[in-house]
C-alpha cells in the first residue's frame, strides 16, 4: 500500500511528499478482508504518515463537486478535534461549519477564482474559521489554512478539488494581536490617529444616511511640559494613560476615543448636537479637574481644554473637521476663561485674524534675527540636462527652529506690508551668493509690492554697483499677473533692469491674461510656463494644446522657455520635442540650502547661460 511505501522511506521523508501520496491514495480505508494466513509483523522503519500530519494539525481531503461528496484522510478527528464530531461528509455540511467571522471559505476560493484550468488544476489558498455545530455545544473557533487545487470539467467549471486543511489558530491569533497592536496607541490603550480618521469617515457616511449629527472633540492635557519637568516623564505618561482611561470610561460604547497627537485626545460622539456636546464637554472638564491622577510619583492634579465641532454640518471630510476642532481648541487655549469652545464660522474668521497677526510677528522677528534664508533649485538645459542656473527661493525659520513654507506667509506678508522687506532680504542674500561664486547664475522673484515701489530700481542699481560683474548672472522673475496691476510701471522696471545688464523672466506664464502685444512690448528674456499646466500634459490633451501654444508664442518672440514642475521622463521627452530650452522640477533636483556644484566643470557656465 502507498502509505506503507512512504513509511519505509524513513523519517526524513518530506511532509509535502506525504501529502501528495495521501491525496493519491484512497482516503477511506478499504473493506477488511480475512488474510489467508497471519503475516509476520513488520518492524516500522519511519513514523506513520498519519501521525506526522496529525502532529502538525493537517488533514487531506478530496471534494467531488458533482456529488458534493467530501472525503477526508483517516486523521480527521486528530487534526480538527471537536469540529470533526459533526458530519463533514459533504461540502454543504462542511460549509455550515464556516464561522460568520471566518471570512471567505473554500467554496469562495474555488468558485470566485478568476482563473481557468489548463489541465494541471488551479491552485488556491484561503484562511477561515470553523465552528462546532450547536448541538455539540460551544467551543472556540478553529482557524484553518486550506491549500489545494481544483480541476475543471469539459465545460471549464469546477468539478473536483483536493487539498490539505491545516490548523493555524495560534498563528491567526498572533496575527490578530499584531493587527490590533497596529491600531492601538501603546501608551494609552486607545485607538491611534490612523484609526481615528477611518472612524470619522465612517461617522460621516452614517450621518449622511441617517441625517443625524455627530461631534468631534479634541481634548488637550494642559502644561504637560511642566508636569514632566516637575514629576518626571514616567509620571507624565501615567497621567496621559489615566486621562485616556477616564475619557473612555465616561463616553458611550458607540463613541470613539483615540490619541490624536502628543497631549491631545480625540472623541467622536455619535448622534450628538450642539447642546449635547456642550453638556459632555462640561462633564469631562469637571471629571478631570475634580480628581487628581494617581501615579508612581503620587497624586497629580491636571486640567484640560477642549475644542469641538459638529459634523457633517461644519465639515464633510475628516481633515476639515479636525482642522476646525484644532481652531476651536486654539481659542480655548488663549486663556479667555473658556475651557471649551465650539467651532463656528465667526470663530474661524477671528482665528484667521489672530493667526495673521502671529505670522506677521514671526516675519518681523525672523527678519530682525536673520532667520530669513534661501534655498536654490537647479534649472537645467533641456537638451543635455546640464546645469544652467538656479532659482533662489525664500525660506523662513521660526524661533523654535521649524521652517514655514512661503505659501503660508507671503499672502499675510503682502497684507501686512512686509513683503518688500522680504524681497529686499532675498535680493541681498542672492547678490552675496553671486559675489562669492563667480560661476553661479541665479533668478530671484520680485513681488508686485516691490515692482510698484519707485525706489526699487535705484536700490538694485546701488547694490549691483558694488560688484558690477554679478549683473549678467542675475535674473529678476516677475509674475504674469503682476502686469495687470500697472503695465507701464512693469515696463519701466524691465527697462531699468536691462540698463543694468540684468535679465528679466516672466514667471507663471499662462496663468494670467497677457496679450501678444503686451508680451512683445515688455521685452522679457525668458518665460517660465506655469507648472500647473505642465504637470499633467502626459494625460491631458487640453494641457498639451495649451502648453504647445505658449511655447510657439514664446519661440515666435525669440524668448527662452523654462518649463516648471517637470517630474517625470515622459513629460521631459514631450517638452524637449516641442523645443523647450530649460527644465525645472523634482526630476532634476529639489531646492537645497546650497547651489548645485557637482560636475560644474562639465557644465556650460563660463559665459552667458543664454
Amino acid at each position: 500500500m502507498q502509505l506503507r511505501h512512504i513509511a519505509n522511506r524513513g523519517a526524513e521523508a518530506p511532509v509535502a511528499t506525504i501529502r501528495s501520496s495521501l491525496l493519491r491514495a484512497p482516503l477511506t480505508p478499504p473493506p477488511a478482508q480475512a488474510p489467508a494466513e497471519e503475516p509476520a509483523p513488520e518492524t516500522p522503519i519511519g513514523p506513520d504518515p498519519r501521525q506526522i500530519l496529525s502532529s502538525i494539525g493537517e488533514v487531506v481531503y478530496h471534494w467531488d463537486l458533482a456529488t458534493d461528496r467530501l472525503t477526508w484522510g483517516p486523521n480527521l478527528e486528530e487534526a480538527l478535534g471537536a469540529i470533526a464530531s459533526s458530519d463533514l461528509g459533504t461540502g454543504l455540511a462542511y460549509g455550515e461549519r464556516v464561522a460568520r467571522e471566518g471570512g471567505a471559505s473554500r467554496y469562495d476560493a474555488i468558485f470566485q477564482a478568476n482563473a481557468s484550468d489548463s489541465g494541471d488544476g488551479v491552485p488556491f489558498q484561503v484562511v477561515y474559521g470553523l465552528a462546532q455545530a450547536r448541538e455539540f455545544g460551544h467551543s472556540p473557533i478553529v482557524w484553518v489554512e486550506d491549500t489545494g487545487r481544483w480541476f475543471a470539467d469539459a465545460e471549464g467549471k469546477p468539478a473536483s478539488a483536493h487539498g490539505v486543511v491545516r490548523v493555524v489558530t495560534e498563528r491567526h491569533e498572533m496575527e490578530r494581536k499584531l493587527a490590533l497592536g497596529s491600531q492601538i496607541d501603546p501608551l494609552t490603550g486607545v485607538l491611534n490617529r490612523a484609526q481615528l480618521s477611518e472612524h470619522v469617515g465612517r461617522f460621516l457616511l452614517q450621518a449622511e444616511r441617517d441625517r443625524k449629527p455627530f461631534a468631534v472633540l479634541l481634548v488637550a492635557l494642559e502644561s504637560l511640559f511642566a508636569l514632566n519637568r516637575t514629576y518626571g516623564y514616567d509620571a507624565g505618561d501615567e497621567v496621559l494613560a489615566g486621562l485616556a482611561r477616564r475619557l473612555r470610561e465616561n463616553v458611550r460604547p458607540c463613541d470613539v476615543v483615540a490619541r490624536h497627537a502628543g497631549n491631545k485626545f480625540a472623541l467622536v460622539l455619535e448622534n450628538c448636537d450642539t447642546e449635547q456636546v456642550l453638556s459632555v464637554a462640561n462633564r469631562l472638564l469637571d471629571l478631570v479637574k475634580d480628581a487628581p491622577f494617581e501615579t508612581s510619583a503620587g497624586a497629580i492634579p491636571a486640567t484640560i481644554r477642549i475644542g469641538g465641532v459638529i459634523g457633517p454640518r461644519e465639515g464633510r471630510v475628516p481633515q476639515v473637521l479636525f482642522q476646525h476642532a484644532e481652531e476651536a481648541l486654539d481659542v480655548a487655549r488663549q486663556g479667555n476663561g473658556k475651557r471649551f469652545v465650539a467651532y463656528t464660522a465667526s470663530l474661524a474668521r477671528e482665528d484667521s485674524r489672530l493667526r495673521a497677526l502671529q505670522v506677521a510677528d514671526s516675519i518681523v522677528s525672523a527678519l530682525n534675527d536673520r532667520r530669513v534664508d534661501l534655498a536654490f533649485q537647479p534649472i537645467v538645459h533641456a537638451s543635455s540636462g546640464e546645469l544652467a542656473f538656479h532659482e533662489a527661493l525664500l525660506r523662513v525659520k521660526l524661533a523654535d527652529g521649524s521652517e514655514v513654507s512661503p505659501g503660508a506667509i507671503l499672502p499675510i506678508a503682502e497684507k501686512a506690508g512686509l513683503v518688500r522687506l522680504l524681497d529686499q532680504r532675498v535680493m541681498e542674500l542672492a547678490l552675496e551668493k553671486l559675489a562669492e561664486r563667480p560661476e553661479l547664475h541665479v533668478s530671484v522673484n520680485c513681488s508686485i509690492a516691490s515692482i510698484l515701489d519707485p525706489e526699487w530700481p535705484d536700490r538694485l542699481g546701488t547694490a549691483i554697483s558694488i560688484n558690477p560683474g554679478i549683473a549678467a548672472r542675475l535674473i529678476i522673475e516677475i509674475t504674469e499677473s503682476s502686469m495687470i496691476e500697472d503695465f507701464d510701471t512693469v515696463k519701466n522696471l524691465i527697462a531699468a533692469c536691462k540698463r543694468l545688464g540684468v535679465k528679466v523672466a516672466m514667471d507663471d506664464f499662462g496663468a494670467g491674461h497677457t496679450s501678444f502685444r503686451n508680451l512683445r512690448d515688455l521685452a522679457f528674456d525668458i518665460v517660465k510656463i506655469d507648472g500647473a499646466f505642465i504637470q499633467n500634459i502626459v494625460n491631458s490633451a487640453d494641457d498639451r494644446f495649451f502648453v504647445r501654444t505658449l511655447i510657439d508664442l514664446a519661440r515666435h518672440l525669440s524668448l527662452k522657455v523654462v518649463a516648471e514642475w517637470v517630474e517625470d521622463e515622459e513629460t521631459a521627452r514631450i517638452l524637449r520635442e516641442w523645443g523647450v530650452d530649460y527644465f525645472q522640477g523634482a526630476l532634476y533636483g529639489r531646492a537645497a540650502a546650497q547651489p548645485t556644484t557637482a560636475g560644474a566643470e562639465k557644465r556650460r557656465l563660463a559665459g552667458s547661460f543664454m
